[in-house]
């Protein structure tokens, strides 16, 4: 029931390294399964979204994070016949190389590798599951498809992506991913931006009198209350968070339905030679998406409590980083032996970097303990 522009698992570039084909599944089907057997998933469980593991067990986390971003993806490919196999795959992998203490450990981590290349969660992503996974006989980390890894490397500078090969190229040829790939990047977006809206409010960080300013939830908001005037906040918060995902949604459906016939789109191909994405909210709608972003650094990514929180977890990373590149006796063993195989300091700051960037918050706080015991 695929459009003739979704991704066919049978026309896939393949897999780095060649495998059978599966017996009773799809290719993407597999690397879907990979995905979720691996230990790099798992740890989503631990690491931040917005607020710190142990702040709370209500507020969501690196992992139902990814989940809520592959229902909302798979349900815009079903509407728009696109794979939904892969789609789920990329979405389920796209936070696989994310740092403890969400993007404030991004950059602590880019900071800290500043001389040697930088760090971006995208390629540690990538990275994760190309190399850093240990799992099967045969080959380094999860050997998944070319479409799935092109997914989950939405940014790329044009030096990265001559170093990336074939997966690199569509960077430096200025084309664009498949439908599927596009797609999640808008259904992250989604996710992260409404369901912040409720850890927001669940924190007392948010106030819904603040968020009366955001048309986006005002709209929806004002409409619950019309409708269930005596439903208490709690259960109104989650009938207008439902509505807004609803709103965006519908609306992002339609409107690439509508861009992809008007381009004429035919094949994969020619979801790749056009210009830019192709699924898109409408003016409208792009306008009232950008406005809840704004809302949301200003007045929830900024918040105090916040950054006070990210300042010390700043903290944290630059200084195990430091630590493990003075003291690399303090590395686990096999990260130890990694190390006597490389030569030079690039080398070995990448492998604390790996290090460091598959830690959950609680572990991170452990090892930071365990080497500053004084702190």
């Amino acid at each position: 029931m695929l459009t003739p522009f979704a991704a066919h698992d049978t026309s896939s570039r393949g897999r780095r390294y060649p495998e059978p084909s599966p017996a009773n599944r799809s290719e993407y089907q597999r690397d879907r399964d990979r995905i979720i057997h691996s230990a790099a998933f798992r740890r989503l469980e631990y690491k931040t979204q917005v607020f710190i593991n142990h702040e709370g067990d209500l507020f969501r986390t690196r992992l139902t994070h990814s989940i809520e971003v592959a229902q909302i993806a798979r349900s815009i490919a079903r509407a728009l016949g696109l794979n939904e196999d892969l789609t789920e795959a990329i979405a389920l992998a796209h936070d696989l190389g994310h740092t403890p203490f969400g993007h404030s450990g991004q950059e602590a981590l880019n900071e800290c590798l500043r001389d040697h290349g930088g760090f971006e969660h995208n390629l540690q992503s990538l990275r994760v599951v190309d190399v850093l996974e240990e799992r099967y006989a045969e080959f380094p980390g999860l050997n998944l498809t070319f479409e799935t890894r092109e997914g989950i490397l939405k940014h790329c500078s044009q030096k990265n992506a001559r170093e990336l090969g074939e997966l690199g190229q569509r960077f430096l040829d200025k084309t664009q991913p498949s439908l599927e790939a596009q797609l999640v990047n808008m259904a992250d977006e989604i996710a992260y931006n409404n369901h912040d809206v409720d850890d927001g409010l669940r924190s007392e960080l948010l106030t819904i009198d603040q968020l009366m300013s955001v048309s986006l939830f005002a709209m929806q908001y004002e409409e619950v209350r019309r409708r269930y005037p005596h439903i208490p906040v709690r259960r109104a918060i989650y009938e207008t968070i439902r509505r807004m995902i609803n709103y965006v949604v519908t609306d992002l459906i339609e409107n690439s339905r509508r861009r992809i016939n008007h381009a004429g789109i035919k094949s994969l191909e020619d979801v790749r030679r056009y210009p830019e994405s192709l699924i898109a909210y409408s003016a409208e709608v792009s306008g009232k998406s950008r406005e809840l972003k704004r809302f949301l650094r200003q007045h929830l990514y900024a918040h105090e409590q916040v950054t006070r929180i990210m300042d010390e977890a700043v903290k944290i990373v630059r200084e195990l980083f430091e630590a493990f590149m003075h003291e690399p006796a303090s590395l686990p063993p096999q990260y130890r032996e990694k190390l006597r195989q490389q030569n030079g300091t690039r080398e070995q700051a990448r492998t604390v970097a790996d290090y460091i960037a598959g830690m959950t918050d609680r572990y991170a706080m452990r090892e930071h303990a365990r080497l500053f015991p004084d702190d």
